[in-house]
């Protein structure tokens, strides 16, 4: 069981669109947790690394009328506002970062609200298999993200990834893949063969990269290469940018 928190370092809480991965389009509750635990060259989320002396609570679905409350904020207070925007027609709660599992007690916390009837989704760099352990339970669908080393600095998390698949798979995930120019065919082969040996059915979602902090695009003819070669391992492989930069939403 895992441990019971009164606070939570917190970014914000927001009503928006999914614009990333298998649920794109969907309206949820973002909660954005505070804190990271890695550097991805292409984030476009910095602000989340660190802890904000105030964080930022919308009080009514998209209006974006925030409610400013000092860090850390009490878990009680954060759940009852997250219900409290819910109300407003939401496909889910979309649990974010930064890296949400570095407050895995926050996250079961939040969890809870599945007794209420919500779905509950995890937005996570896909690097904390023990932490996903102990709130997997509370999760209904995982957006998993694999961090490729030409995007990390040559830094590998293929041990990290397989590991929290296999834990995630008790749950509905889905993997998100962001793909640059220095996206190499040997990456995309490792991520297929490691989806394929937790489970081939297991969405998998090429992201082109949109481009941020000198991070190129990728060349449109290797994606339509790539998404082949993994439709030849994986039953379920497409892609689908940042829709969400495009519509000019959070």
């Amino acid at each position: 069981m895992t441990p019971v928190t009164d606070t939570a370092c917190l970014v914000e809480v927001f009503s928006s669109i999914q614009g990333e991965g298998l649920y794109v389009g969907c309206r949820q509750v973002f909660v954005r947790l505070a804190g990271c635990n890695i550097s991805c060259q292409y984030c476009d989320t910095t602000e989340s690394f660190c802890v904000p002396e105030v964080a930022k609570i919308e009080q009514n679905s998209g209006k974006r009328d925030y409610l400013a409350i000092v860090n850390p904020v009490p878990v009680a207070c954060l759940v009852d506002h997250i219900a409290g925007l819910f109300r407003s027609q939401h496909h889910s709660v979309s649990i974010t970062g930064g890296e949400p599992l570095l407050q895995p007690e926050v996250v079961a916390a939040i969890g809870s609200l599945r007794e209420k009837g919500f779905l509950i989704y995890l937005e996570t760099n896909g690097t904390l298999p023990n932490a996903l352990d102990k709130v997997i339970g509370r999760i209904d669908i995982v957006s998993m993200d694999f961090k490729l080393p030409s995007a990390m600095n040559g830094i590998e998390y293929w041990q990290q990834h397989e590991q929290f698949l296999q834990i995630a798979v008790r749950s509905q995930p889905f993997v998100k893949v962001v793909l640059s120019d220095e996206t190499t065919a040997d990456e995309i082969m490792r991520t297929t063969e490691l989806i394929k040996k937790v489970n081939p059915a297991i969405p998998l979602i090429f992201q082109p990269v949109t481009p941020t902090n000198g991070v190129l695009a990728v060349n449109p003819q290797k994606v339509l290469l790539w998404q082949q070669f993994a439709l030849n391992r994986l039953r379920d492989v497409r892609v689908i940018p940042q829709t969400h930069k495009m519509m000019g939403q959070l």
